[in-house]
């Protein structure tokens, strides 16, 4: 025990020692220097730094600075050239050719055995990245990602051929996603299953130390191949820190004395400390924080298990009535302090090509009262009675719902339990009615679409409330053949409007990405996939 608690101390202290030395030693200069170090808390764990791991979000910001992919997304969720500089796809729509850049380097390692310690990506790497992908000995939860791809080959060491199986005009986005970067083969096999904890990427930064759930340490990549606008080399920070505070409340208590730049959940514990009912930053806040809204693509809903014998969830009269027994606004206004959108139009969010500002369910308490007055006479059950699972941090809203629908004849019971359990109940089919998000992974309406596609089926897929609708599915497959993006939204309106016409589901809002950066970060953006993106951030110095 004793040697253990040593360790510890001398780990604890290395940590220390580095970080101090990362924005120098004395205490004037380490105040001159603090400007060059961006400073977060993830208070999920990190998993892994391999990219073939960045499943959730606390994975993906991280290898988001560590590693680089074919293309990448702007901020408008628009495909830009990554590490390939260009790309033609064939007519038919099934075979895609990238054009690599000949400049990109991977991160220096002496296991590249040249005279500068590393060596440029080419095409084979690609090769090499998409077999460990799909490899089932490495198990990577992305594998997905190429299951409707049938060939893909290194042609030379710039050109890299993808043939699918079908076409899928959501192909890029696909490969937008960190699951899809490039790592080098000689790394990974040195390290084995340790280079989840050794990564050597391409990105503009490069791993320093990680002393799981305690600190992780990112330095610049000087051989990083982006440039601004202006011809500057990318990143513009020396340096980044990331902490694992668990407790959101102390996470918040970190950012209100300066001591992390960025503020990205907005907690119960302190939404009203920090933020006014209507959104805005409280006075003690505007002098020394900033704030930043935007669309992201994430629906929260409740759903309905639709392969179930139980009357209530069978009755469409009910699901509409549930859909229009409360206030989405007032539910908006007061439980998240403005953030969010109330979701009155179908189940596509705002921020993404697709949403189409179709006809939803408005509040309406009259015709979900005349909805509950039918059921009641067609079935003779004088008190309708459903049970809503939900894990805690979705209780509040859950029990507003519970309240506003007593006022329309519905008995709701709110069933508190761990999300993991949740999550498992919801595979199995266990769950009559529960709360949900879903964020999309790639920016195409259709991710939107794909959990009510009867052949997405728990546990097949990720239709988790087993609708099934035959016009819905043939929509579905026909969108895969249209090649015109706007014809194609106009296809996914539809297939939204039927969701709605049936609710399986009630969505509840439209969420919004909302960050609090202290007041000297500069060159942070928004993007409604909620990554986190620095290579462009810049810190003022404080004098």
């Amino acid at each position: 025990m004793k040697n253990n608690h040593f360790i510890h101390v001398i780990s604890y202290l290395t940590i220390a020692y580095l970080l101090l030395t990362l924005v120098s030693c004395g205490r004037s200069s380490q105040k001159n220097k603090d400007h060059l170090v961006f400073r977060y808390n993830q208070y999920e764990n990190i998993s892994s730094l391999d990219p073939a791991f960045a499943r959730d979000v606390a994975n993906i910001w991280s290898t988001n600075q560590l590693f680089n992919g074919l293309v990448q997304l702007d901020d408008s969720l628009h495909i830009i050239p990554d590490i390939a500089k260009k790309w033609d796809i064939s007519e038919d729509g099934l075979m895609y050719t990238f054009f690599l850049r000949k400049d990109v380097k991977f991160h220096k390692h002496k296991q590249f055995k040249t005279k500068d310690s590393t060596r440029p990506v080419s095409a084979r790497d690609f090769e090499y990245s998409f077999n460990r992908l799909i490899d089932p000995k490495v198990a990577s939860p992305g594998n997905w990602v190429l299951k409707n791809v049938s060939k893909y080959q290194a042609i030379n060491d710039t050109i890299f051929k993808i043939n699918l199986k079908k076409p899928f005009p959501a192909f890029l986005g696909l490969m937008s996603m960190r699951y899809c970067s490039v790592v080098p083969q000689e790394i990974v096999k040195f390290y084995g299953n340790e280079f989840r904890s050794n990564p050597i990427g391409t990105g503009p930064f490069k791993f320093k130390l990680w002393e799981e759930n305690v600190k992780l340490v990112f330095r610049k990549n000087e051989l990083y191949f982006e440039k601004d606008k202006n011809g500057k080399q990318l990143p513009y920070l020396e340096a980044v820190a990331v902490t694992f505070l668990p407790d959101k409340q102390s996470e918040f208590l970190q950012f209100a004395q300066g001591k992390i730049d960025l503020l990205n959940s907005l907690d119960a514990s302190y939404k009203d400390e920090l933020l006014t009912p209507g959104g805005k930053l409280r006075d003690a806040y505007k002098n020394s924080v900033n704030i930043s809204k935007g669309p992201y693509l994430n629906s929260e809903y409740l759903g309905f298990y639709l392969d179930t014998d139980k009357q209530e969830i069978q009755s469409t009269w009910l699901r509409k009535a549930i859909n229009h027994g409360f206030d989405r606004v007032k539910m908006i206004k007061y439980l998240k302090n403005g953030i969010g959108t109330p979701a009155v139009n179908g189940f596509i969010p705002k921020g993404i090509p697709g949403f189409n500002n179709i006809s939803g369910y408005e509040y309406n308490p009259e015709k979900a009262r005349h909805y509950v007055d039918k059921y009641k006479e067609q079935t003779g059950n004088k008190n309708p009675t459903l049970r809503l699972a939900t894990d805690a941090n979705y209780q509040s809203i859950c029990e507003f719902i519970q309240r506003e629908l007593e006022k329309v004849g519905l008995n709701i019971i709110v069933d508190v339990m761990p999300s993991s359990t949740i999550r498992q109940k919801k595979w199995g089919g266990k769950l009559e009615l529960f709360r949900a998000s879903w964020i999309a992974d790639y920016p195409d309406a259709e991710n939107f679409l794909s959990p009510y596609y009867s052949k997405n089926h728990t546990p097949n897929g990720p239709n988790y409330t087993h609708f099934k609708n035959d016009t819905f599915d043939r929509l579905y497959e026909e969108s895969f053949l249209i090649t015109d993006a706007k014809v194609r939204e106009l296809q996914y309106a539809k297939m939204d409007s039927i969701i709605v016409a049936h609710a399986p589901i009630v969505p509840l809002y439209y969420d919004e990405v909302v960050r609090f950066t202290q007041k000297n970060v500069r060159g942070l953006t928004n993007n409604p996939q909620n990554f986190l993106i620095l290579k462009r951030v810049w810190k003022e110095r404080v004098r």
